[in-house]
């Protein structure tokens, strides 16, 4: 693959990427994103998070064009705060899912992300973040309407080994499994949806191709879109499995590594 010299798209995964430990975004790294643009470069926020954790992010950005949400589920518009377009985990899959994985790996809890971005989970499932206004129920409640994302979580597996085990079980052809995350979480999509799959459509919209973006991102969940891209880039603090794949690596997260990158290809000298 020839790639552009100066990337015309940047492609950016948010948590331990471009937002820092205390769950900020610099003020460099939003000038840097700024002088992208600026420079003529399409800015695409690409996330696990999904659409209802956008807002502040928009505002910490300066950004306001497209995001892919729920690791390439949805497309969600920054400006409208609309969701345009979505990959859903069809019910009766995420059913079928749930079945198995709970058969081979006793002692998960499951939760949902739905296409209009409502949260739920099981009783037994715990969440690590503020989940006011959540549904908890049963399974059979929560899978009552086509997905962004079903997640698992065990309490006694890292997500590395919840992953592997779990893969063991459901194949590529069922759903895309992955995660973002070192506490025991699983993501799971439709199957053949990634980050990559969407943010492909997305770049392919504006008439540009992978050799033009340069994608930045730090967990197994990105791998799919750095293979993808032109020119991959991790943060220091990225995942081992990223930071053996990339075509560079930066300094971390807290120290604005993608910021720096960004300072490079469009031109800021003042830091």
């Amino acid at each position: 693959m020839t790639v552009a010299p100066v990337p015309s798209v940047v492609a950016t995964d948010l948590d331990g990427t471009i937002v820092r430990s205390d769950g900020t975004v610099s003020s460099r790294t939003r000038d840097a994103v700024e002088l992208a643009a600026a420079a003529g470069a399409v800015v695409v926020i690409v996330t696990g998070r999904p659409p209802r954790w956008m807002h502040d992010i928009a505002v910490q950005t300066g950004h306001h064009g497209l995001a892919v949400c729920a690791n390439g589920a949805l497309v969600y518009d920054l400006r409208t705060e609309t969701i345009v377009d979505s990959h859903p985990l069809g019910v009766d899959v995420a059913r079928e899912l749930v079945q198995d994985l709970r058969a081979a790996i006793p002692g998960l809890g499951f939760a949902v992300e739905t296409v209009d971005s409502e949260f739920g989970h099981e009783p037994a499932y715990r969440p690590r973040w503020s989940t006011d206004g959540a549904l908890v129920a049963d399974i059979e409640t929560l899978l009552s309407r086509p997905l962004a994302k079903l997640l698992a979580r065990h309490e006694g597996l890292d997500s590395d080994a919840l992953l592997a085990r779990a893969r063991t079980v459901v194949g590529d052809a069922t759903a895309t499994m992955t995660h973002s995350s070192r506490d025991g979480l699983l993501e799971i999509s439709a199957a053949g949806i990634s980050k990559a799959t969407t943010l492909a459509d997305v770049v392919a919209r504006v008439g540009h191709v992978a050799a033009d973006v340069v994608a930045f991102g730090d967990m197994p969940n990105d791998l799919p879109m750095l293979a993808w891209a032109g020119h991959s880039v991790a943060v220091a603090n990225a995942h081992d499995e990223v930071l053996a794949v990339v075509d560079e690596a930066m300094a971390s997260n807290d120290d604005d590594g993608v910021a720096m990158v960004l300072e490079r290809l469009y031109g800021a000298d003042r830091y």
